[in-house]
């Protein structure tokens, strides 16, 4: 199954939550926040939300600094 994440192609196994999309990319455990499809999703449905084919993700990392 194909989903874009910040405009880039990856391939991800079928049915999989974000959670598993942050586990396959390496993703730190805190500072990010997701959006699919232009939808924020709470941290606490990432285990939950199954993404599908064609999805759009933007993945949104916390920096420091002003």
């Amino acid at each position: 199954m194909k989903v874009q994440v910040n405009n880039k192609e990856v391939e991800l196994i079928s049915a999989s939550t974000i959670s598993e999309l942050t586990k396959q990319l390496e993703l730190p455990a805190q500072g990010i926040a997701i959006a699919v499809n232009n939808q924020l999703i709470p941290r606490t449905q990432w285990g939950e939300h199954t993404l599908y084919e064609n999805d759009h993700l933007v993945i949104i990392k916390a920096a420091c600094g002003g």
